[in-house]
């Protein structure tokens, strides 16, 4: 492949987040729900390679059934790549996971893209009755299933502990291809990186904020693992995702991206975003969490690119209640004037 043919992609994704507030008008959750469906078409017509949707099963968010929003945003849409960010895959029945995201595929032309992980928040395990004694275990265990029905050619035989046996069991519909693209969700220490490269699996990796040489050793970590477990690294593709808020210049993503960050927190964690924080990145372009002016999120992202050699960035710009036409905003400076150089200087250098 050559360089131009792997030029990086950027994406979007959403956890769909569902704050009421008086800027974005009290809005319901239907009208939420609308709004992503809105910003995924409204993605793909400023150029973004990826729209995809995380699911959360609890307080101020909208997004517990993303599979269904998800066959939505593919029937409202043409050629945007459609993802999950994540599926909790500890909660779920990983041949369920794959028949929903098979028939997205079918939906969308050969569009979707499964990102699995466990879930930074534990209201779901609770919800489905999930021991979190089990926390690592039962995501290990469901992972690898999903990865041999993707692989199988045919018939599926297995067994294990937290679900039962498939005998000889046929897993239909089967995506457009025959296989569909999985990641491996990663939170950002080292551990998860090296068992997604010891499983042979792409990794998506969140760098939230901080020196993003920080998040290094988890890339090393992940390259190394797939090497030593005999996998060709070029193989692999790798994406990076962080909170983005790209203002008309420094001072208002400053003031916008510290205001949503900072109510969005406060109401999942019970503790705001520090507002020094949301400066330094805007003022640094070696910190990870993307704010600032269009020029800064360039600057950051060819520095990262530098650093990780990703295949693909994923934006989370609609996170703490942003009314939807801020968002929208965001949106058409991220296509005029980031996606060009971004897309002009950062190549893939494992190709």
């Amino acid at each position: 492949m050559t360089n131009e043919q792997k030029a990086l992609e950027f994406g979007l994704y959403s956890l769909g987040d569902y704050m009421p507030n008086k800027a974005n008008g009290h809005l319901s959750a239907q009208q939420r729900i609308q709004e992503i469906i809105q910003l995924a078409t409204y993605a793909e017509q400023a150029g973004i390679d990826v729209f995809a949707l995380g699911e959360s099963h609890q307080d101020y968010f909208t997004t517990q059934a993303h599979t269904v929003l998800l066959g939505a945003i593919a029937q409202a849409t043409k050629t945007i790549r459609l993802a999950s960010s994540a599926t909790v895959l500890s909660v779920q029945d990983p041949v369920k996971v794959y028949e929903d995201f098979s028939t997205i595929d079918l939906i969308s032309n050969g569009r979707a893209e499964i990102v699995a992980g466990r879930g930074s928040r534990v209201g779901a395990y609770d919800l489905f009755g999930i021991d979190l004694a089990d926390y690592e275990e039962i995501f290990e265990e469901k992972l690898a299933l999903l990865k041999q029905l993707n692989d199988a050619d045919g018939p599926v035989s297995w067994s294990g502990k937290f679900r039962p046996e498939l005998k000889n069991a046929n897993i239909l519909p089967q995506p457009q291809n025959g296989k569909l693209p999985i990641w491996r969700a990663v939170g950002g220490p080292p551990g998860s990186a090296i068992k997604a490269g010891y499983m042979g699996i792409p990794m998506m990796l969140t760098t939230l904020g901080g020196p993003a040489i920080n998040f290094q050793v988890s890339v090393d970590a992940y390259y190394e693992a797939l090497q030593r477990s005999g996998f060709e690294a070029s193989q692999f593709p790798l994406a990076t995702a962080s909170l983005c808020h790209v203002g008309s210049d420094r001072s208002q993503s400053i003031t916008q991206a510290a205001t949503y960050l900072s109510a969005g927190f406060e109401k999942i964690r019970g503790s705001g975003y520090p507002r020094y924080q949301v400066e330094e990145a805007a003022n640094d372009a070696t910190n990870a969490l993307m704010v600032g002016e269009p020029a800064m999120i360039v600057e950051k992202m060819l520095y990262q690119h530098e650093l990780f050699g990703m295949d693909r960035f994923m934006a989370q710009i609609d996170f703490g209640g942003i009314p939807f036409d801020e968002a929208m905003r965001i949106v058409d400076r991220i296509g005029e004037f980031v996606l060009p150089e971004v897309k002009k200087f950062a190549k893939n250098p494992r190709y």
